[in-house]
């Protein structure tokens, strides 16, 4: 694992008539969903182009060969037409790429890289190994493809403009435990990134403040992923956590129990707590989180929780 890039590198800004590689480092998207986000990522105004495997079925449930789907992600690393990388979906076999990434490749062709969900792998390794700033962000097949999938606001001051911005109650976000705190923001899906410790790939979150969400994860497992993250010591590392909106782990009058449960695996934890932040796994417009960017997380008002952008996540 490579630490020794201490200088944060932000990838240009998407904006109107910016080329977007559309690719599935994952799990096969159905082909339909990927022509109608395609369809509306056009529509905004982005050019797009296809990778070449990205629509490809198998081995099993993943969209192409590992050769495969490296080969789309260095092409569109290479490619000096493409300004910024989106996933169509999530799944399973991110992970698999790992071992295998050209990190020279990306360094010297730092881009925006878009996705979520099983992508956390692959923004913990871009952190890692080349300290770029990417996008926990809607997807083409997962979001775009949705009617409301995607919230625009957010998308636009993250991937496109040149200013801070800030995050609060309209986007979901609702206090835990008060406080105030400041780090640089890290995470994405609990599972994926707990899964990663122990491994060269973990994420490194020192001075963070720590974004964990996830889909279809029951109270205590949770508590249990959250109590693997306190074994290991990572939390020692985050000023605050913030987690993301709960609707698609337990039905809403199951909420409190759920957050109970989190304030109990996090009971030594010092720092402010927020939940409820509507991005990743969510069934209303996804709010898109640039990773690696300092933040503010101001929890000291229970009726007016922000979390502050305080630089922007791409350069003009």
């Amino acid at each position: 694992m490579t630490t020794s890039h201490s200088a944060t590198v932000k990838p240009a800004a998407l904006r109107s008539g910016a080329t977007l590689a559309v690719l599935s480092p994952a799990s096969t998207p159905k082909s339909d969903l990927v022509q109608r986000g395609i369809g509306r990522l056009q529509e905004l105004g982005y050019r797009t182009v296809l990778g070449k495997h990205a629509l490809d079925r198998g081995p099993l449930y993943y969209a192409g060969t590992l050769e495969q789907r490296l080969e789309d992600f260095h092409s569109a690393f290479a490619d000096p037409a493409v300004d910024g990388i989106i996933c169509t979906r999530g799944g399973w076999g991110s992970a698999e790429l790992l071992p295998f990434l050209d990190a020279a490749l990306i360094r010297a062709n730092p881009k925006a890289f878009i996705g979520y969900s099983d992508h956390t792998a692959l923004h913990s390794w871009l952190h890692n190994e080349a300290n770029l700033v990417t996008f926990h962000a809607p997807m083409v097949a997962a979001d775009f493809a949705r009617e409301d999938g995607v919230d625009m606001a957010s998308w636009q001051h993250a991937t496109a403009d040149d200013t801070s911005w800030s995050l609060g109650a309209a986007d979901g976000l609702r206090v835990l435990r008060g406080g105030i705190a400041e780090g640089v923001l890290r995470g994405g899906c609990l599972s994926i990134l707990a899964e990663s410790l122990g491994t060269p790939y973990a994420p490194q979150i020192a001075d963070s403040i720590l974004f964990l969400e996830d889909i279809g994860t029951k109270p205590y497992q949770w508590d249990r992923m959250l109590l693997h993250l306190r074994y290991s010591g990572i939390l020692k590392e985050a000023h605050g956590i913030v987690f993301g909106d709960m609707r698609q782990c337990v039905p809403e009058e199951e909420n409190d129990y759920l957050e109970r449960a989190i304030l109990h695996s996090l009971r030594d934890f010092e720092g402010p707590i927020a939940i409820g932040l509507r991005s990743g796994h969510v069934g209303v417009p996804n709010v898109t989180l640039p990773l690696g960017i300092p933040v503010k997380l101001d929890l000291a008002e229970a009726g007016n929780p922000r979390m502050h952008f305080l630089e922007a996540a791409v350069t003009i």
